[in-house]
Formats: C-alpha cells, sequence, structure tokens
C-alpha cells in the first residue's frame, strides 16, 4: 500500500521559519516607522513636519519680541531716571526754616560756564540770603581765580544781599584763595584762613604765545587780511607794535586799579599795605592775617559753631544739572574752543 498524498498547501499551517533576508527587511521597516512617527509615505507626515516648523518659528519670534520689550523698558528707565536727575540742581535740601549756617561753596576755575559761574554762586547766595533759618552766609572758597569779570559780579552781589538782608557774610578759605577767588573773598565782613593757605595774588595777567621768529625760520609765511588797524592785534602769528603793546598795558592797569579799590574797600583799616600787596605775589594764610588780608584762622565747622552760633550747615550751592551739562557738551561746545580761542579777555590767574 501506499502513503496517501496531501498537497503541501492546503489546511496544514508550516511551522518552518521564515527565511532570514525576510526576517531583516520586516525588522528595518518596523524600526523606521517606529522611530519617524511619521516617515516620508506615512499618512499626514507633511502635516506634521509643517507643524513642527511652524512651533519653531512661533518660539524664536516669542524671544526677540521679549528681548525687545526689555530693552525698551531699559531706555524708558533710563529717561525716566535721566528726566528725574536732571531736574534737580543742587541746593539745599535739608530743613531750612530752623537756625542754622548757610555754606556756598566756590571751588575750582571762576568762569561762566564753570561750576563757579557767577549765575550758579549768585543764584546759590540769593537763596541762602531769602532763607529766614539762615544765621549766616559762608563762601567756602578753593580757587585759583579766574575771570573779572565773573568775580565782579559776584562781589557786587555781595554787598547787595548783605544789606537787603542784613545777614553777615563770612569767607573760609580751605586751600587757595587767589586773584578772582580773593576778589570775591574780599567782600566778605570777615575772611577765615588756614594757616597754610594760599592767599593774594593781586594783579592781571593776558597771556599768549607769539611764533613769529619760528615762522620766519621755517619759511613760513602769514597771511592776514583785516579791515581795521588793530583787528589782528591778539593773533599769535603776527608781530606785536608798541602801541598795540601800550594799549594792551593800560588796559590792564585799568582792570588791576579795579581790583585794588575793591580790595581797599573790603578790608578797609585793617590792610596794612606795603608796596608788595598789589604786586600780584601770594602769601600763606598766616602771612596774609599779619598783612591784613584776612582776618583769623578758622575752619568751616569753627565758624558755623564759634562765630555764627548755629552748627548745622545746610549747603545752598547750585550745580549745573544732566540736561543742562549734556546740551553743553554736545550742542554749544561745538564751537566753544574756536569762539574761547578768539576772545582775548584779560583775565586774573
Amino acid at each position: 500500500m501506499t502513503d496517501p498524498q496531501i498537497p503541501a498547501n492546503q489546511g496544514v499551517e508550516s511551522n518552518s521559519p521564515p527565511a532570514p533576508a525576510e526576517s531583516a527587511r520586516n525588522a528595518t521597516k518596523m524600526e523606521a516607522n517606529g522611530a519617524t512617527g511619521g516617515a516620508p509615505g506615512a499618512p499626514g507626515w507633511e502635516r506634521t513636519t509643517l507643524e513642527t516648523l511652524a512651533m519653531a518659528v512661533i518660539t524664536e519670534q516669542r524671544q526677540a519680541r521679549r528681548w525687545r520689550n526689555g530693552i525698551r523698558l531699559g531706555w524708558l528707565v533710563f529717561l525716566v531716571g535721566l528726566v528725574w536727575f536732571g531736574m534737580d540742581r543742587g541746593g539745599a535740601t535739608a530743613d531750612t526754616s530752623t537756625p542754622h549756617t548757610a555754606l556756598v561753596k566756590i571751588q575750582g576755575e571762576i568762569a561762566s560756564g564753570a561750576e563757579a559761574s557767577a549765575e550758579l554762586i549768585v543764584a546759590a547766595m540769593r537763596g541762602a540770603f531769602e532763607d529766614k533759618g539762615a544765621q549766616a552766609v559762608v563762601l567756602l572758597i578753593n580757587s585759583p581765580g579766574g575771570s573779572p569779570v565773573q568775580a565782579g559780579i559776584i562781589n557786587d552781589e555781595i554787598h547787595r544781599l548783605k544789606a537787603l538782608h542784613n545777614k553777615p557774610v563770612y569767607a573760609v578759605v580751605e586751600e587757595t584763595c587767589a586773584s578772582a577767588a580773593y576778589y570775591i573773598a574780599a567782600g566778605a565782613d570777615k575772611i577765615f584762613v588756614d594757616k597754610a593757605s594760599v592767599v593774594g595774588s593781586i594783579g592781571v595777567l593776558m597771556d599768549g604765545f607769539g611764533f613769529t621768529g619760528l615762522m620766519d625760520k621755517l619759511g613760513v609765511e602769514r597771511r592776514l587780511m583785516t579791515a581795521g588797524e588793530n583787528k589782528g592785534f591778539m593773533d599769535p602769528f603776527s608781530p606785536q607794535t608798541d602801541k598795540q603793546r601800550v594799549f594792551a598795558q593800560a588796559m590792564l592797569d585799568q582792570i588791576h586799579q579795579q581790583f585794588i579799590g575793591v580790595v581797599k574797600a573790603g578790608r578797609g583799616n585793617r590792610l596794612k599795605e606795603t608796596p608788595e600787596t598789589f604786586s600780584g605775589l601770594f602769601w600763606t594764610g598766616q602771612q596774609a592775617i599779619d598783612m591784613g588780608l584776612a582776618d583769623q584762622l578758622g575752619n568751616l565747622d569753627f565758624v558755623a559753631r564759634e562765630i555764627v552760633k548755629a552748627e548745622d550747615l545746610v549747603d545752598y550751592t547750585r550745580k549745573d544739572n544732566v540736561a543742562e551739562r549734556l546740551v553743553k557738551r554736545f550742542g554749544a561746545s561745538i564751537g566753544e574752543g574756536g569762539v574761547r580761542a578768539l576772545r582775548a579777555l584779560p583775565a586774573f590767574h
């Protein structure tokens, strides 16, 4: 007998393992689909990619917007602070209703546009005199001098305010009170110094340079055309005539006499005049007392405590605010150098 023949594909499951090549292809395909979640060819992969790109763009725009807003906020805070501090010009900040000694500082060069300008000093003195609590005004001076015009304005205002408000004015010298600074101090009722302070220099000067000899050696010709015989009077590249020299000296002598008159009027019979008093020399504080240019030794605290009898000090000193300094630096100062070079006004130094 022969065994029945059963067809290979009818009703019988094959238990044989798949071929190795086919298994590898199936495994690779499954891993790729699982990793990408939407590989090309899978349904909706284009939408997923677009959503991912859109979210990245939105996130980047949000971050950029935050940076812009932060920068704008920072500038806003800066501008508000600038306006806030720009409105402050200094002056008294303490209680001015109680008895006190009013302080006005005169420091550095006395000149228009400087902190020791007539504009700021006069404004500070007016505020000090007008406060009923101020028992006296003290000018704290540390200056080598400067403009006779600015010093004259301040000196005149000292006399006017003293007469108007009937309050004493005292000058206290720290390091230096020379030339135009002493012009101002002469208007005070008393001048207090340290024994080592530098005081005096009662004189006038006009300085400059002449380069005519150097130009001749270099073979350089100065071509200056003017309308007016003396229009190029102070030109450093042109020779100075005897007539021009006499004219300049007469002008300096006149201003010097004005200075001497202010000192004599302010010091009165306390002044012990010698041939050197108005020669432009300067002396120590102790020497100045001996010559009658100062009254006695003493500092700011001493004057407030022992002379004024009001130890509390209130500072009335005025300063340019921030906005004014910016305008002067970036605006008017553009032509300031040229203007100063053309000016030849005499100055105390």
